[in-house]
């Protein structure tokens, strides 16, 4: 849409208040506003689900692969054969044997639920989401023969532990004595303390070195499962397909979509829909620049009039009353864009404000899984929100343009 140099100047006159248009130029500034915040709100709120959903399953996935070979029962006898053919399996990156096991454990009088977690030495020492999160301790003292173990940095709390201290392990499967079966309890002493940065995790792990875990759980050389890495989390299931056909009837392999199914999918309907509600906030902000604009081309009605019988076509009146509906929306658009960039910017610093202020744990990790407010902007869905808002503003200048280009001069001026 060019505009030429008169056109230009009567757009530019039309965006700033006359006398007596004051009203107008108030609900063209609420408009501005309202596109602003809604473009915003929708950058916001997009950026935060999609972190979530992205933060959540890294670390999901960082801890448990994207998919498990699971034995029935908890066990995986003869595993060694099931881990070559997962290793030369194309399109899987890694195979590694693990034991997972839910058990108690105490310290002090307090007891707390907790998974144990057997895990090869190379992978306690390698596994990047246990490494990034180093709390305290060392991850190389955790190895076979020294009674050590890594726990999650919540239960550290929940148990009030720290590095040296010992931490005391309950299993139900214990030996057989004519009066039943004895627990086994044994000590453990707390070398490292991490934090993978998901609630139930943190809470709840206790990483030892696999020959500890067979050992306490009486295992033998079984383990629990195989934890797989493939080159496309989105493919796992066509990648897998060969391998889960040949441990058939011998073991069952789950990938992450299933193991976490109900979560992901109940994230990824949130995002629409509160796409679908913030999208209302710039529908009213259309609205907002739709009726300002046609209160606009009813005050300046005699102004138009003048115009037609001075030259002024009907496509130039339409261009003009279009660029300043158009220069609202822009304005609006380019002041939401600064405001959601500040608002992710600073998204932890505005929930400790308000928690601060109201005295609530507005972000709970026992809830939210995550323990900080997580964010990720995709350029792709910015670009979308920035069009639709862009697109709807456009289509809002339409009606009022088209009704000041109708307007007849002869009937205007009749009685001036």
């Amino acid at each position: 849409m060019i505009l030429n140099r008169y056109e230009r100047m009567i757009a530019r006159r039309y965006l700033l208040p006359g006398k007596g248009e004051g009203f107008i130029f108030l609900v063209a500034s609420i408009s501005l506003v309202a596109v602003m915040l809604g473009v915003a709100a929708l950058i916001i709120v997009m950026s935060v689900m999609s972190g979530f959903r992205a933060d959540l399953f890294d670390k999901v996935v960082g801890v448990n692969g994207h998919a498990v070979i699971q034995g029935y029962g908890g066990r995986l006898d003869n595993w060694q054969p099931i881990l070559e053919r997962a290793r030369r399996t194309p399109g899987i990156t890694m195979a590694t044997p693990l034991i997972e096991q839910p058990l108690m454990a105490t310290h002090e009088g307090r007891v707390e639920a907790i998974l144990l977690r057997g895990m090869t030495t190379d992978d306690i020492r390698n596994n990047p989401s246990i490494n990034r999160g180093l709390k305290a301790g060392n991850l190389a003292d955790v190895r076979p023969g020294t009674d050590n173990v890594a726990i999650g940095s919540r239960l550290a709390e929940l148990l009030g532990i720290g590095v040296g201290g010992t931490i005391t392990i309950i299993s139900p499967q214990g030996r057989e004595t004519p009066f039943g079966t004895v627990p086994r309890i044994i000590d453990y002493h707390v070398a490292a303390i991490f934090e993978v940065g998901l609630y139930d995790f943190d809470k709840a792990y206790v990483v030892m070195p696999m020959q500890e875990a067979q050992n306490f759980l009486l295992m033998g050389d079984s383990v629990g499962m195989i934890e797989v890495q493939t080159s496309d989390p989105d493919r796992v299931q066509q990648i897998l397909a060969p391998l889960s056909a040949a441990v058939a009837g011998r073991a069952v392999v789950s990938d992450w979509r299933s193991m976490n199914s109900a979560l992901f999918e109940a994230i990824q309907v949130e995002r629409v829909v509160m796409f679908i509600v913030l999208s209302i906030i710039v529908v009213v902000a259309v609205f907002n620049i739709l009726s300002s604009l046609i209160m606009l081309v009813r005050a300046k009605r005699r102004d138009i009039a003048i115009l037609r019988t001075m030259g002024a076509t009907r496509a130039g009146l339409m261009k003009v009353f279009m660029t300043v509906g158009v220069s609202i929306g822009v304005l609006g658009i380019v002041a939401g864009l600064i405001l959601g960039a500040l608002g992710l910017y600073f998204r932890q610093s505005v929930v400790n404000f308000f928690q601060g202020v109201t005295g609530e744990n507005l972000w709970d990790p026992s809830v939210r899984f995550l323990t900080e407010l997580p964010s990720r902007t995709d350029p792709i869905e910015v670009t979308a929100i920035v069009v639709m808002a862009f697109v709807l503003t456009f289509l809002a200048t339409l009606l009022p343009a088209w009704r000041a280009a109708k307007t007849d001069p002869v009937e205007v001026l009749r009685y001036e």
